[in-house]
C-alpha cells in the first residue's frame, strides 16, 4: 500500500436543498484536490440535509430519496469527481424499487459508484429501513469500510468492519450538541451561532465542552486505537434544520492520535497523509493478534433483541 492523502470536510448544509449542498461539495472538493488530496469525505446525509427529515411524512421522505446509482445526485457526484480529480464520499436518502428508504453513504470516483453502505441503526425517521450488511471496498490500494454515526457507538460494528479487512473506516456523522442522559449534554443555543463573529469564545466553549468535543474524545480515539484503523470522522458545522452542530471533523491514526481537525466555523476541510506502517506499529494490531475468540464466541452469539432509544428524539414527543 502506498500513502494516500485524505481530506475530511465540514459545512453548513441547507435542508432539502440538494443543488446548494452539491455546490459546496464541489467547491470544497476542488480546493482539497488543488492542495493534493486524493479523497474527500463529507458528513451523513450531506446532500439532502439530515435533521429536517424527522418532520417529513413517508411520502415526503420518499420524495427526497433517490435511486442509487441511477439518481441525479450520484451522477452529479461523478461529474464533480471527474472535474476536480478527487474521490468523493457523501450521504443521502436512498430509495429502492419496493418503497424502502435508507440512510445511505456512497463513495464515487470519475467512473461512478465504488461503494454503497446503508446505516445499520437509523433513527431520524420511523420509515427508514436499516441496512443489513457491512461494506469493505478497495480504494487506491487500501481496504476501506463505512459506518454511519450511531453505527460507531456499537463497538462490535467497528471490530467487525476491521476483521473484514478495513484499515480505514469512514465515519460520517450528524452528532453532538443534543440532549442525553450523560452529564453535561444538551442543545447549544442557535443565538450563539448567529453571534459567532462578535463572540466566538462563548460558542467555542459550548462546542468544545461536554455537549460536543469533550464527549467525542471519550470514545472516538478508542475506536481507532482498539482496532488499529484510521478513523475518518466528518460532521456538519452550523445549523442543520433547527439544531446547531459543532463540526470537529477529524482524522485519527491507529494510535488514536488526531492527525488533522477542522477548527473553523466556516465551511472547511483538513487533510492528512495516511501511511501503512502505523497499521502494524499500533498496539491495536498486537491486541487483535492476541484475541481468543474461543472464550467469547458463544457469549457474543447469545440471542439478543435489539432495542434502540435516542434520548433527544424521545424528548420531542
Amino acid at each position: 500500500m502506498e500513502p494516500i492523502k485524505i481530506a475530511t470536510a465540514q459545512f453548513e448544509n441547507r435542508s432539502g436543498d440538494k443543488e446548494y449542498n452539491l455546490s459546496v461539495i464541489d467547491k470544497l472538493s476542488a480546493q482539497a484536490a488543488k492542495e493534493g488530496a486524493q479523497v474527500i469525505t463529507f458528513h451523513e446525509c450531506c446532500i439532502s440535509g439530515y435533521s429536517y427529515a424527522r418532520k417529513l411524512n413517508k411520502a415526503q421522505l420518499l420524495g427526497e430519496a433517490e435511486l442509487v446509482p441511477e439518481g441525479e445526485s450520484i451522477q452529479r457526484l461523478r461529474e464533480i469527481s471527474k472535474k476536480n480529480g478527487i474521490v468523493i464520499l457523501a450521504g443521502l436518502f436512498e430509495k429502492d424499487g419496493n418503497g424502502q428508504v435508507y440512510n445511505t453513504y456512497v463513495c464515487v470516483n470519475q467512473d461512478g459508484l465504488l461503494a454503497k453502505y446503508s446505516k445499520l441503526h437509523p433513527f431520524i425517521h420511523p420509515d427508514l429501513s436499516p441496512g443489513n450488511r457491512y461494506v469493505v471496498f478497495d480504494l487506491l490500494g487500501w481496504k476501506c469500510g463505512i459506518l454511519i454515526c450511531y453505527d460507531n457507538n456499537i463497538i462490535e460494528n467497528v471490530r467487525a468492519t476491521k476483521l473484514l479487512g478495513a484499515d480505514i473506516i469512514f465515519m460520517p456523522h450528524v452528532t453532538m450538541c443534543t440532549p442525553s442522559t450523560r452529564p453535561g449534554a444538551g442543545f447549544v443555543d442557535p443565538k450563539l451561532w448567529k453571534n459567532r463573529e462578535a463572540d466566538p469564545t462563548s460558542l467555542r466553549m459550548e462546542f468544545d465542552g461536554l455537549k460536543g468535543r469533550a464527549w467525542l474524545m471519550k470514545w472516538l480515539p478508542a475506536r481507532a486505537y482498539d482496532n488499529a484503523v484510521y478513523a475518518i470522522f466528518s460532521n456538519p458545522i452550523g445549523m442543520d434544520d433547527d439544531q446547531l452542530k459543532n463540526g470537529c471533523s477529524m482524522i485519527l491514526d491507529p494510535f488514536g492520535d488526531i492527525l488533522a481537525e477542522c477548527r473553523s466555523f466556516e465551511d472547511s476541510f483538513e487533510m492528512a497523509t495516511i501511511v501503512p506502517e502505523k497499521l502494524t506499529q499500533a498496539g491495536g494490531h498486537r491486541y487483535l493478534q492476541a484475541r481468543r475468540p474461543d472464550l467469547y464466541r458463544d457469549i457474543l452469539n447469545q440471542d439478543h433483541q435489539s432495542e434502540q432509544k435516542v434520548a433527544w428524539l424521545a424528548s420531542e414527543d
